[in-house]
């Protein structure tokens, strides 16, 4: 259903899941807050609220009843740019400006979910999240506007999963996932404001295994499935205005997950992931007048977690973790669209758990990237093929990002 759009919605909710990248390239990862103190370490092995239906469906299982849990993660990342001998040629010759501002700033990640327990073995699960979400924008008069100035991706994915338990060791966890996506991309031109945007809906699944090795200790693998988008919308350069069409790829994830019970007081999870953004190549913008490339080249990425949580009292617990996010992006075809390197987590977390009325997760990571460099051409030609003026865009970025996160969960 090319024309079920994001605009449908209260503008308020597409306010709200106007995400911002904080893992690779424009991956959201930050789908609860109980997770975020363990930098989401042991994501499809923790099972201990109704998030589990993003992460591994099969963790419902774990749970009792009917359980809701829901809240939202602000993620804050910066981008300042610092200019390094861009230059330009033809009608672009001398091209000038400032360094754009800070192409990040803060959005909210909002997230809810609920589990529900049919039988002994049997369970069934909904959630509702943003598992990409990207935005940056620069001063429209900046140095690199020929790159870009405003780049927006916002997703919303609706998930009903069910699960079933095996017997004691074995669980298995199916969903299905009906995805909208709304993006837009501006940058100048000689002749003019060039912007493209786009929507579509998409359908995708993920499913997941949980093994109880021990009361101890439990081990978890999760998969989510590509999703295959045509976006469909208008290409405008200028004062014209064209229908537009580009198929757009988003990448699927393997995850591999321990938990474990070290002692009364004490866990410790790890994480291991794999992402295939080979599958975002080259953006082809189609529209009558030709074709509009935008070229990503990503890679294949990988991201390690460890994380611990210590049992202070009966009520409180408090979270720690470590993570390592590769990025897809190299440094030969970074853009100022996502000027992403590897980044490192460093998160602190902690929950108060009130019993009967529910439990309370507050998160909090920061996310120490070095300083991308980059080296952007873009080259602009006549009708006819000949170059017009090209802009190349050198330099280097001063990139950090803050994520904190509050959510509640609760059983019936």
């Amino acid at each position: 259903m090319k024309k079920m759009t994001l605009r449908t919605l209260p503008a308020l909710m597409l306010v709200a899941f106007s995400g911002v990248a904080s893992a690779a390239a424009f991956q959201l990862l930050e789908q609860n807050a109980s997770g975020l103190g363990t930098a989401y370490a042991g994501s499809a092995a923790v099972a201990d609220n109704a998030s589990t239906v993003f992460f591994n469906p099969a963790g419902m299982t774990q749970l009792k009843g009917f359980q809701v849990s829901a809240g939202v993660v602000g993620v804050g990342p910066s981008y300042k740019f610092k200019n390094d001998g861009t230059s330009g040629s033809g009608v672009l010759a001398g091209v000038s400006g400032g360094n754009g501002g800070d192409a990040g700033g803060w959005a909210a990640v909002p997230n809810g979910y609920l589990s529900w327990q049919l039988t002994p073995d049997l369970f069934l699960g909904f959630g509702v999240s943003a598992p990409f979400g990207l935005a940056t924008e620069y001063d429209n008069d900046w140095i690199g506007r020929y790159q870009s100035i405003k780049s927006e991706i916002t997703t919303i994915n609706y998930n009903p999963s069910v699960a079933y338990r095996i017997n004691d060791k074995v669980s298995l966890g199916f969903g299905l996932n009906y995805q909208t996506i709304d993006a837009e991309m501006t940058n100048a031109t000689p002749a003019g404001l060039y912007r493209l945007k786009g929507d579509d809906s998409a359908w995708g699944w993920n499913a997941g295994a949980l093994f109880t090795l021990s009361p101890a200790m439990r081990v978890g693998i999760s998969y989510r499935s590509a999703m295959d988008y045509t976006l469909e919308g208008k290409r405008e350069l200028g004062d014209s205005s064209r229908s537009a069409s580009a198929d757009l790829k988003l990448p699927d994830t393997f995850t591999l997950s321990v938990w474990q019970q070290v002692s009364d007081r004490w866990e410790a999870m790890g994480d291991l992931s794999y992402t295939r953004w080979s599958s975002l190549d080259i953006l082809n913008v189609k529209h009558s007048g030709g074709t509009d490339v935008e070229n990503f080249n990503y890679k294949n990425s990988w991201r390690f977690a460890w994380g611990a949580a210590y049992q202070l009292n009966e009520s409180a617990k408090l979270k720690f973790g470590i993570a390592y996010d590769r990025t897809p992006v190299t440094n030969q075809d970074r853009t100022a669209r996502v000027p992403d390197n590897d980044r490192i987590w460093f998160s602190l977390g902690g929950q108060w758990n009130a019993g009967r009325y529910g439990k309370i997760d507050l998160g909090y990571a920061y996310l120490h990237v070095p300083d991308p460099e980059i080296s952007q051409s873009k080259t602009f030609r006549l009708p006819s093929g000949a170059a017009l003026g090209s802009s190349t865009l050198r330099g280097e970025y001063d990139a950090s990002a803050h994520i904190l996160g509050v959510q509640y969960s609760v059983g019936f």
